[in-house]
């Protein structure tokens, strides 16, 4: 996906970028390659790709929620920034939190929102179990956003703690999302989740699979959850 494609394909979207907001775009794409090269943050390089598979995927949860109608936002396991500073860029209006239990991932990031002169993004180097029993961040959030960072069934217990009621957690998929919806039915609602919606729906260009799971959170998550770090992994609800 070429700039010119990447601008057209989110205009028909109803997404208008200025020249501003897709200097921000070349500038995320220039610093990741750089940092790339010191540290594993994609595998994916070439600039197309890069437009494609990150930045337009990023978007694309645009497509299907109106993050005009939120102000806070936090994005668990972000890895080089992904979907959260995309989204950000897209929509400057937005609070967003980003939590990573890499360091040298929010070192990048860190620098990354210096370079794009980023507002309102706060990054924290912390195990999503951890900080998801903060009662600073705990049910703060209107949207909570994970993408292919694990199971849904995994995901359910880092990300829901941290919706407030009445808010989102929005899993982003690939393939195989009706399956892991079927397996997580059970923690999403001991977690105070109810299923809301399965958007699916194919890249432009490489037409390949995508999935957007969005949970509702009708009600306060028991306290007893996150569970220490590892345990959801290993056992998960």
């Amino acid at each position: 996906m070429n700039i010119e494609q990447f601008q057209q394909k989110l205009e028909e979207k109803g997404i208008t970028l200025s020249p501003e907001q897709l200097h921000q775009f070349d500038t995320y794409y220039e610093t990741l390659v750089e940092w790339n090269e010191k540290m594993n943050l994609t595998a994916i390089t070439d600039r197309e790709g890069v437009y494609l598979k990150h930045f337009y995927d990023s978007i694309s949860a645009a497509f299907h929620f109106d993050f005009n109608q939120i102000e806070k936002m936090c994005d668990v396991g972000a890895g080089a920034g992904f979907p959260s500073i995309p989204i950000k860029i897209c929509f400057p209006h937005l609070d967003i939190t980003i939590v990573d239990s890499l360091k040298k991932r929010m070192t990048f990031l860190e620098h990354l929102s210096e370079r794009l002169n980023l507002t309102n993004t706060h990054f924290f180097h912390d195990r999503a179990e951890t900080f998801g029993k903060n009662k600073f961040h705990r049910e703060q959030y209107d949207l909570v956003t994970a993408r292919a960072v694990a199971r849904l069934s995994v995901l359910a217990e880092l990300c829901l703690p941290l919706v407030k009621e009445n808010g989102t957690f929005l899993a982003m998929k690939a393939a195989n999302a009706s399956e892991e919806l079927e397996d997580a039915k059970n923690a999403i609602t001991q977690l105070g989740g109810r299923f809301e919606n399965l958007e699916q729906f194919q890249l432009p260009i490489e037409e390949s699979e995508r999935n957007l799971i969005f949970i509702h959170k009708q009600k306060s998550t028991p306290k007893k959850y996150p569970r220490k770090p590892g345990t959801p992994n290993k056992s998960p609800l």
